[in-house]
Protein backbone atom coordinates (compact mmCIF):
# COMPACT_ATOMS: atom_id res chain seq x y z
CA UNK A 1 0.00 0.00 0.00
CA UNK A 2 2.83 2.36 0.86
CA UNK A 3 4.84 1.52 -1.93
CA UNK A 4 2.07 1.87 -4.28
CA UNK A 5 1.23 5.68 -3.22
CA UNK A 6 5.04 6.18 -3.18
CA UNK A 7 5.67 5.03 -6.77
CA UNK A 8 2.55 7.71 -7.80
CA UNK A 9 4.13 10.65 -5.85
CA UNK A 10 7.40 9.95 -7.71
CA UNK A 11 5.68 10.02 -10.82
CA UNK A 12 4.18 13.26 -10.18
CA UNK A 13 7.23 14.73 -8.90
CA UNK A 14 8.57 15.09 -13.04
CA UNK A 15 5.11 16.71 -13.79
CA UNK A 16 5.44 19.01 -10.79
CA UNK A 17 8.55 19.94 -11.37
CA UNK A 18 7.75 20.75 -15.13
CA UNK A 19 4.56 23.26 -14.01
CA UNK A 20 7.16 25.05 -11.68
CA UNK A 21 7.65 27.79 -14.35
CA UNK A 22 6.77 30.87 -12.48
CA UNK A 23 9.13 33.53 -10.32
CA UNK A 24 11.91 32.12 -7.56
CA UNK A 25 9.77 32.68 -4.69
CA UNK A 26 6.48 30.74 -6.56
CA UNK A 27 8.36 27.56 -7.43
CA UNK A 28 9.75 27.50 -3.55
CA UNK A 29 5.99 27.56 -2.08
CA UNK A 30 4.79 25.32 -5.12
CA UNK A 31 7.79 22.40 -3.97
CA UNK A 32 6.88 23.40 -0.23
CA UNK A 33 3.20 22.34 -1.07
CA UNK A 34 3.99 19.41 -2.62
CA UNK A 35 6.70 18.33 0.14
CA UNK A 36 3.77 18.43 2.45
CA UNK A 37 1.27 16.57 0.69
CA UNK A 38 3.97 14.01 0.27
CA UNK A 39 4.75 13.94 3.88
CA UNK A 40 0.92 13.64 5.00
CA UNK A 41 0.20 11.12 2.49
CA UNK A 42 3.01 9.23 4.43
CA UNK A 43 2.25 9.83 7.72
CA UNK A 44 -1.16 8.55 7.29
CA UNK A 45 -0.01 5.33 5.25
CA UNK A 46 2.20 4.64 8.71
CA UNK A 47 -1.03 5.74 11.25
CA UNK A 48 -2.79 2.83 8.77
CA UNK A 49 -0.21 0.25 9.35
CA UNK A 50 -0.19 0.95 12.92
CA UNK A 51 -3.30 0.64 13.38
CA UNK A 52 -3.92 -2.89 11.09
CA UNK A 53 -1.41 -4.20 13.46
CA UNK A 54 -3.04 -2.82 16.63
CA UNK A 55 -6.04 -4.70 15.25
CA UNK A 56 -4.80 -7.94 14.75
CA UNK A 57 -2.80 -8.21 18.52
CA UNK A 58 -6.86 -8.17 19.75
CA UNK A 59 -7.78 -10.62 17.57
CA UNK A 60 -4.84 -12.24 18.87
CA UNK A 61 -5.81 -11.52 22.67
CA UNK A 62 -9.51 -12.33 22.00
CA UNK A 63 -9.08 -15.77 20.83
CA UNK A 64 -6.16 -16.63 23.58
CA UNK A 65 -9.22 -15.58 25.95
CA UNK A 66 -12.03 -17.46 24.48
CA UNK A 67 -9.32 -20.36 24.50
CA UNK A 68 -9.15 -19.47 28.56
CA UNK A 69 -12.15 -19.03 28.94
CA UNK A 70 -12.96 -22.71 27.39
CA UNK A 71 -10.43 -24.28 29.22
CA UNK A 72 -11.87 -22.91 32.72
CA UNK A 73 -15.23 -24.04 32.01
CA UNK A 74 -13.73 -27.41 31.07
CA UNK A 75 -12.24 -27.34 34.73
CA UNK A 76 -15.67 -26.18 36.43
CA UNK A 77 -17.43 -29.31 35.19
CA UNK A 78 -15.08 -31.83 36.90
CA UNK A 79 -17.03 -32.20 39.68
CA UNK A 80 -16.16 -34.71 42.74
CA UNK A 81 -17.86 -37.55 41.35
CA UNK A 82 -16.23 -37.18 38.13
CA UNK A 83 -12.31 -36.83 39.70
CA UNK A 84 -13.07 -40.35 41.80
CA UNK A 85 -14.07 -41.95 38.52
CA UNK A 86 -11.31 -41.24 36.72
CA UNK A 87 -8.52 -42.14 39.60
CA UNK A 88 -10.70 -45.42 40.63
CA UNK A 89 -10.49 -46.33 36.32
CA UNK A 90 -6.90 -45.94 36.75
CA UNK A 91 -6.46 -48.41 39.69
CA UNK A 92 -8.56 -50.66 38.03
CA UNK A 93 -6.37 -50.30 34.64
CA UNK A 94 -3.22 -51.37 37.14
CA UNK A 95 -4.92 -53.87 38.98
CA UNK A 96 -5.97 -55.68 35.52
CA UNK A 97 -9.69 -55.51 36.44
CA UNK A 98 -12.80 -54.69 34.88
CA UNK A 99 -15.20 -52.59 36.39
CA UNK A 100 -18.60 -50.38 35.91
CA UNK A 101 -18.79 -47.12 37.72
CA UNK A 102 -21.46 -45.58 39.38
CA UNK A 103 -22.10 -42.21 40.44
CA UNK A 104 -25.35 -40.64 42.58
CA UNK A 105 -25.22 -37.92 45.13
CA UNK A 106 -27.73 -38.14 48.05
CA UNK A 107 -27.92 -35.67 50.54
CA UNK A 108 -24.89 -33.27 49.39
CA UNK A 109 -22.82 -36.97 49.53
CA UNK A 110 -21.13 -38.48 46.31
CA UNK A 111 -21.86 -42.28 46.05
CA UNK A 112 -18.92 -44.11 43.50
CA UNK A 113 -20.16 -47.71 43.18
CA UNK A 114 -17.58 -50.36 41.45
CA UNK A 115 -19.60 -53.38 40.02
CA UNK A 116 -18.44 -55.99 37.83
CA UNK A 117 -20.17 -59.56 36.02
CA UNK A 118 -19.05 -61.75 38.44
CA UNK A 119 -18.15 -60.73 41.88
CA UNK A 120 -14.91 -63.03 41.43
CA UNK A 121 -12.89 -60.31 39.78
CA UNK A 122 -13.71 -57.58 42.22
CA UNK A 123 -13.59 -60.21 45.54
CA UNK A 124 -10.12 -59.08 46.52
CA UNK A 125 -10.82 -55.54 46.82
CA UNK A 126 -14.41 -55.68 48.04
CA UNK A 127 -13.25 -56.86 51.44
CA UNK A 128 -13.97 -53.78 54.05
CA UNK A 129 -10.22 -53.05 54.84
CA UNK A 130 -9.37 -52.73 51.37
CA UNK A 131 -12.49 -50.48 50.73
CA UNK A 132 -11.64 -48.22 53.43
CA UNK A 133 -8.57 -47.55 51.82
CA UNK A 134 -9.57 -47.13 48.27
CA UNK A 135 -12.04 -44.84 50.12
CA UNK A 136 -9.37 -43.02 52.28
CA UNK A 137 -6.76 -42.52 48.84
CA UNK A 138 -10.32 -41.53 46.48
CA UNK A 139 -10.96 -39.05 48.95
CA UNK A 140 -7.80 -37.73 48.94
CA UNK A 141 -7.42 -37.53 45.10
CA UNK A 142 -10.54 -35.80 45.23
CA UNK A 143 -9.30 -33.69 46.97
CA UNK A 144 -5.88 -32.72 45.76
CA UNK A 145 -7.40 -31.00 42.69
CA UNK A 146 -10.61 -29.54 44.52
CA UNK A 147 -8.74 -28.24 47.79
CA UNK A 148 -12.31 -29.19 49.54
CA UNK A 149 -12.77 -32.26 51.77
CA UNK A 150 -14.15 -35.03 50.39
CA UNK A 151 -16.85 -37.03 52.06
CA UNK A 152 -17.69 -39.64 48.74
CA UNK A 153 -18.57 -43.43 49.97
CA UNK A 154 -16.69 -45.93 48.09
CA UNK A 155 -18.95 -49.12 47.33
CA UNK A 156 -16.78 -52.08 45.65
CA UNK A 157 -18.42 -55.32 44.37
CA UNK A 158 -21.12 -54.67 47.41
CA UNK A 159 -19.51 -53.88 49.80
CA UNK A 160 -21.53 -51.19 51.45
CA UNK A 161 -24.50 -53.56 51.50
CA UNK A 162 -22.80 -56.29 53.07
CA UNK A 163 -20.99 -54.09 56.06
CA UNK A 164 -25.01 -52.61 56.35
CA UNK A 165 -25.74 -56.15 57.17
CA UNK A 166 -23.07 -56.70 59.48
CA UNK A 167 -23.81 -53.40 61.19
CA UNK A 168 -27.53 -54.55 62.13
CA UNK A 169 -26.34 -57.48 63.29
CA UNK A 170 -24.76 -55.55 66.03
CA UNK A 171 -27.41 -53.59 66.66
CA UNK A 172 -29.22 -56.51 67.44
CA UNK A 173 -27.24 -57.94 69.40
CA UNK A 174 -26.81 -54.97 71.63
CA UNK A 175 -30.78 -55.10 71.85
CA UNK A 176 -30.43 -58.32 72.79
CA UNK A 177 -28.13 -57.61 75.91
CA UNK A 178 -30.40 -54.18 77.06
CA UNK A 179 -33.21 -56.44 76.93
CA UNK A 180 -31.44 -58.63 79.13
CA UNK A 181 -31.23 -55.97 81.35
CA UNK A 182 -28.31 -54.22 80.64
CA UNK A 183 -28.56 -50.28 80.73
CA UNK A 184 -26.48 -49.19 77.47
CA UNK A 185 -24.67 -51.38 75.04
CA UNK A 186 -21.58 -49.93 73.16
CA UNK A 187 -20.13 -50.91 69.32
CA UNK A 188 -17.21 -51.06 68.64
CA UNK A 189 -15.42 -47.98 66.74
CA UNK A 190 -16.19 -47.25 63.08
CA UNK A 191 -16.56 -44.71 60.82
CA UNK A 192 -18.72 -41.72 60.86
CA UNK A 193 -20.73 -43.20 57.72
CA UNK A 194 -20.87 -46.76 59.63
CA UNK A 195 -22.19 -44.81 62.97
CA UNK A 196 -24.90 -42.99 61.05
CA UNK A 197 -26.02 -46.64 59.49
CA UNK A 198 -25.91 -47.39 63.34
CA UNK A 199 -27.89 -44.50 64.41
CA UNK A 200 -30.37 -45.45 61.14
CA UNK A 201 -30.70 -48.60 62.08
CA UNK A 202 -31.12 -48.15 66.27
CA UNK A 203 -33.64 -45.59 65.34
CA UNK A 204 -35.72 -48.24 63.02
CA UNK A 205 -35.54 -50.34 66.14
CA UNK A 206 -36.86 -48.09 68.62
CA UNK A 207 -33.73 -47.01 70.74
CA UNK A 208 -31.66 -44.17 70.94
CA UNK A 209 -28.10 -44.30 69.70
CA UNK A 210 -25.39 -41.73 70.69
CA UNK A 211 -21.64 -41.53 69.68
CA UNK A 212 -19.05 -41.31 72.25
CA UNK A 213 -14.82 -41.16 72.65
CA UNK A 214 -12.91 -39.40 70.45
CA UNK A 215 -10.57 -39.71 66.96
CA UNK A 216 -10.42 -43.53 66.24
CA UNK A 217 -12.20 -44.21 69.86
CA UNK A 218 -15.29 -42.88 68.69
CA UNK A 219 -18.06 -45.38 68.98
CA UNK A 220 -21.89 -45.97 68.88
CA UNK A 221 -24.07 -46.43 72.04
CA UNK A 222 -27.50 -48.06 72.29
CA UNK A 223 -29.75 -47.43 74.98
CA UNK A 224 -33.50 -48.03 75.51
CA UNK A 225 -35.77 -44.88 74.96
Amino acid sequence: MQDGKEHELDELAPEADAELTGEPGERDAEAESFAQVREDVESEDAQRTDEDADEDVESDDGDLEDDSDEEDDEDDERDEGDIAADYIEELLDIADLDGDLDIDVRGGRTYVSVTAEGSSSLEALSKPEVVDALQQLTRLAVQAETDEFSRLILDVGGSRDARKRELEELVDRAIERIEGGASSAALPPMSSYERKLVHDVAAARGYVSESEGEGGSRHTVLRAQ
